[in-house]
């Protein structure tokens, strides 16, 4: 089952060629096996949760989808099982994934007010600031949370609802987060 291509082939999609495929059709099969009223899937992965959201919509699947919060680590890191992977040090580092996330949306949120930088300068600022600390960032993107859409400064000034998502490696493992605006 393929995802919308104006969703399946960006971010994620776009690094990993045919994984949102393969969710898609897991999770058609488990739903249609198990027939839930209700599914839960996590804000981390924002983008297969909106995939999910509008498989769900085309095929009328009597389930309702519930975004559920990221469950974090007291430090801010996102829980995940990618986790078991990073060595001491690469632990003690990760949370800065998150931390960087913050300042994105802090300076996304100064610059609706004092209009200082744009949010493509915003990104950059971001990936640079993580790839001086060791990190390989594939992405991060301020995007339209209906739709996934490029932000724009005129977005973020009208009041729309808007994420950053990221993906970047750290040593050999490679997190995901997200944030909404």
């Amino acid at each position: 089952m393929d995802p919308p291509q104006q969703l399946g082939d960006i971010l994620e999609g776009e690094f990993r060629p045919g994984f949102f495929k393969g969710v898609c059709t897991v999770v058609l099969k488990l739903l249609s096996c198990v027939q839930p009223k209700v599914a839960v899937f996590g804000k981390k992965d924002y983008q297969q949760l909106m995939i999910i959201r509008q498989m769900a919509k085309q095929f009328a699947l009597p389930v309702e989808i519930i975004p559920g919060e990221t469950v974090r680590a007291g430090d801010g890191l996102a829980l995940s099982s990618r986790n078991g992977c990073l060595s001491v040090q690469e632990r003690a580092e990760a949370p800065e994934l998150q931390r960087a996330l913050q300042e994105v949306r802090a300076r996304a949120l100064e610059l609706n007010q004092r209009n200082t930088h744009s949010l493509i300068e915003i990104e950059k600022l971001a990936v640079d600031l993580l790839s001086s600390r060791g990190w390989q960032p594939d992405y991060i993107a301020i995007r339209q949370q209906s739709d996934l859409a490029p932000a724009s400064n005129e977005s973020l000034q009208a009041g729309e609802p808007l994420v950053i998502l990221t993906a970047a490696k750290l040593g050999k493992t490679r997190l995901i987060d997200s944030l909404e605006i």
